[in-house]
């Protein structure tokens, strides 16, 4: 990753997250001089990772941030659940990129401006969409039909799955489809107990282990990438020296660096791209440094918008040009538009009386996963979609007594002797998508460096607070049917956007009228303009999304080499 000698390239990709990463990997393995374009800092895989291994005794405050840093730089980014002393450097300062939102509909926005983006902080759950989800919107009549099928990702899906590395059990399920799997981990014993007695109390049902992107059988293509395999440390959000966890620094970025072919670009945001009407192509990319705020062009023969959801669209949106002055390859005006996150915060948990001679081993990076069972072959009479559960079971440790008052022999021992078993599970539900949930440009405000802000307006419907609700009394059911006691149900629906799946705002469809990309991931208006995070998702699905986001990235890219070598982009 030498100096960049020039401005031109062929290909440009803004973002450095799982999409963008793999959208260099994949053009720089074909050939072509790729320059990646991030806003944030350098992150050095092993070397800026500050809090890997540390124990909660060498740190300031014992993991927990100033509350005064707190209020300062991070009041919207504390609500996530990986941010800590340990983490807080990969968090977004909300002081330097505000947004606002209509009064009575709040959204949470989580950022990590950094090389790397959320790849550093992500769960690393892994699942693939089948057929159910792209047919969803063309059978229910919400939102456009997918551009694509299932077949179509496929081969993409199993391409990348055999790069970063996903853990599982193949379970047989046509809306789960299965993948191609290294071993998963294992279940604790209570977690084994569930599994026999809720599949056996409600038939349809499956509860295996979390497929999640780890390596527990590293393969030779990933030692050689200097990857190994998890070592139970759970504390990947820190940075993962050994690469154990997908990332783009574990992974794509050293894979694309091999081939000579990559530059990367740091402290340089994204103000617009840069139009040549003439040839209706987009030529290159307008950046502005973010320590000097000084100004520079760099050209390529392609674009790929990797830079996340609400990114891609805020660097959209401020692209406004004679041909397009709502936005570039806006013509159906859907830009903005369709966003979308899950919805969650709403399960169960309860306590298990015996086995008080087991414990488990380690820190296990994943827990079970429930599949959707919910409209899958019948209809649900109060909300259409669907939903999965992600939890598992633990005995209580010495952590709880963080909070709790007392001093001496007594005190030490009841810390030192675990308390009994528990088990969670919580949903994650799919969101329609809806024209009326959009994002739009400010008009007045700027950020730091003179970006105007993003504006959201963005609720859930009806559909989705139904959802929730089965969600909670369904998670109650099963956790008694498994024979836990003292089983209390919630329903906290969070701000959408606090789930960290936003989605949509340049949907993929087959009709350029009303959608901004087609099967390809090429805008419809301008050829060799690419999107492939997030905002191309024509619809959520209940599955986290950032295996799909890989495999659609991979794809678009192997098409774009395909037309660049064909002479058609240029």
């Amino acid at each position: 990753m030498g100096a960049i000698s020039e401005h031109h390239f062929d290909a440009l990709v803004v973002g450095s997250g799982v999409s963008g990463g793999w959208a260099a990997k994949e053009l720089c393995e074909r050939g072509l001089r790729v320059l990646m374009i991030e806003r944030g800092p350098n992150v050095v895989h092993r070397q800026d990772y500050p809090g890997e291994g540390k124990a909660p005794w060498e740190m300031p405050l014992r993991g927990k941030v100033d509350p005064q840093l707190v209020e300062d730089k991070y009041n919207i980014q504390r609500q996530c659940y990986a941010f800590s002393d340990y983490t807080k450097q990969f968090f977004a300062d909300d002081r330097a990129i505000p947004y606002t939102h209509d009064e009575d509909k709040p959204f949470s926005w989580i950022r990590g401006n950094q090389l790397g983006g959320r790849s550093l902080l992500w769960h690393r759950q892994s699942y693939r969409l089948g057929d159910l989800d792209f047919t969803a919107n063309a059978k229910d009549g919400h939102g456009v039909d997918w551009p694509i099928r299932y077949a179509d990702l496929k081969p993409w899906y199993d391409r990348v799955e055999r790069f970063i590395g996903v853990s599982g059990q193949a379970e047989g399920l046509a809306h789960l489809p299965d993948g191609e799997f290294q071993p998963p981990f294992e279940m604790n014993c209570l977690e084994e107990i569930a599994k026999e007695r809720i599949e056996k109390a409600f038939p349809g049902r499956t509860l295996t282990m979390g497929r999640t992107a780890h390596l527990t059988k590293p393969t030779a293509e990933q030692r050689g990438l200097g990857r190994h395999n998890c070592q139970s440390r759970n504390e990947c959000q820190r940075g993962c020296s050994f690469g154990a966890y997908f990332s783009t620094q574990s992974s794509t970025l050293p894979a694309a660096a091999a081939t000579g072919n990559l530059t990367v670009l740091t402290d340089s945001i994204v103000h617009s791209l840069i139009y040549d009407g003439k040839t209706n192509r987009v030529s290159g990319v307008n950046i502005i440094d973010a320590d000097t705020h000084s100004t520079t062009e760099y050209f390529g023969r392609v674009v790929f918008m990797c830079a996340s959801t609400l990114g891609t669209a805020q660097i959209m949106l401020n692209t406004r040009t004679t041909e397009f002055p709502t936005g570039i390859a806006n013509s159906s005006g859907e830009l903005g538009h369709n966003l979308m996150d899950h919805c969650f915060r709403s399960g169960a948990s309860g306590t298990f009386a015996g086995m008080e001679d087991k414990y488990d081993w380690g820190r296990r990076p994943t827990g079970i996963y429930i599949p959707r069972f919910r409209n899958v072959t019948d209809q649900h009479p109060d909300f259409l979609r669907g939903y999965g559960y992600q939890g598992g079971a633990w005995r209580d440790g010495w952590h709880g007594a963080e909070s709790t008052k007392g001093f001496g022999v007594e005190f030490k021992e009841s810390i030192r002797t675990p308390g009994p078993w528990k088990m969670h599970i919580g949903g994650w539900g799919e969101m329609l998508p809806r024209h009326e949930n959009q994002v739009t440009l400010s008009e007045t405000n700027v950020d730091a460096w003179g970006m105007p802000q993003l504006h959201f307006s963005c609720q859930w419907s009806d559909n989705e607070m139904k959802m929730l609700q089965d969600i909670a009394d369904s998670a109650e059911e099963m956790l008694i049917a498994a024979g836990l006691e003292d089983v209390s149900k919630y329903n906290d629906a969070a701000p959408p956007g606090l789930c960290i799946h936003e989605m949509g705002t340049a949907r993929m469809g087959r009709d350029p009228k009303t959608s901004v990309l087609n099967g390809n991931n090429q805008a419809h208006d301008i050829p060799n303009l690419y999107v492939t995070d997030g905002s191309c998702m024509t619809s959520s699905a209940c599955q986290n999304p950032s295996l799909t986001y890989m495999a659609i990235t991979a794809r678009a890219a192997n098409h774009a080499a395909n037309l660049l070598k064909a002479g058609e982009l240029s």
